[in-house]
């Protein structure tokens, strides 16, 4: 009987790790708002050099830093053992994102709340980006990973007995990696209120824009401020910044 769940086990696993994971819903959404035509050549792997590097607007008292994030920038930046910890040494974006680095000084006297959700980046080919969230990098990697992505998902809940063993196989194997979830998350650009005084900073990451754009305008916008005692902002900011895509 102890042979023959053993064999059993066998069989199922290599069933299991012998199947290829389904693509998320995530990574089959359109890519970008824009023409059809396009969308084949949007979030592809690209090598982007753009220029300037870094840019400084001010209103109003508030003043906005964006800097393109290279894979040089980011590989740098997340092998900070002293800001990252035992997550540092990887960077979690792949060559299908176009990433950028946002700082917001709120030197004024106001409150001013900044939603990155709302950040749009446009491109000289009749294409605009929303920003991504973790989910769609994450999805990317499992894409990567096919085999360990659906092992995982047959078997996240098994507990002990599920195969007739007396241990718990499926904590084993339907593990979900947690250093670039943790990473994306700890340097992505929260939304909120800045308050007076504060300077807040961190990430921002697109799809990759198809690569025979040559001009990129991330503009920052519904950044509101001047809040009556409604808690209803009287102004709307909008920070514009121009790219050029070098060879």
């Amino acid at each position: 009987m102890g042979r023959w769940r053993v064999f059993r086990t066998g069989v199922l696993l290599f069933t299991v790790l012998g199947c290829g994971g389904r693509t998320s819903s995530l990574l089959l959404e359109r890519h970008a708002v824009g023409p059809l035509t396009d969308i084949s050549d949007i979030g592809q792997a690209v090598v982007w050099r753009l220029e300037p590097v870094t840019q400084t607007h001010e209103q109003g008292k508030v003043e906005v830093t964006v800097s393109f994030a290279s894979d040089t920038y980011l590989k740098e930046l997340f092998s900070n053992k002293e800001v990252f910890k035992d997550f540092a040494g990887l960077n979690p974006y792949f060559p299908e994102n176009l990433v950028f680095y946002v700082k917001v000084a709120n030197r004024s006297d106001r409150r001013v709340r900044i939603k990155p959700a709302e950040f749009i980046l446009i491109d000289d080919r009749g294409n605009h980006y929303a920003p991504l969230n973790v989910d769609y990098v994450t999805a990317l990697e499992d894409a990567r990973r096919p085999v360990a992505t659906a092992t995982r998902q047959v078997l996240q809940s098994a507990s002990p007995g599920y195969f007739g063993l007396s241990f718990p196989i499926g904590k084993l194997v339907a593990q979900k990696p947690q250093q670039r979830f943790a990473l994306i998350k700890q340097s992505s650009l929260q939304g909120g209120f800045i308050y007076p005084g504060v300077v807040h900073d961190g990430l921002v990451a697109f799809w990759s824009p198809m690569q025979q754009a040559k001009t990129l305008r991330l503009l920052l916008s519904n950044i509101k401020t001047d809040f009556d005692a409604t808690e209803l902002p009287q102004t709307s900011l909008e920070f514009p910044f121009t790219f050029q895509a070098g060879p």
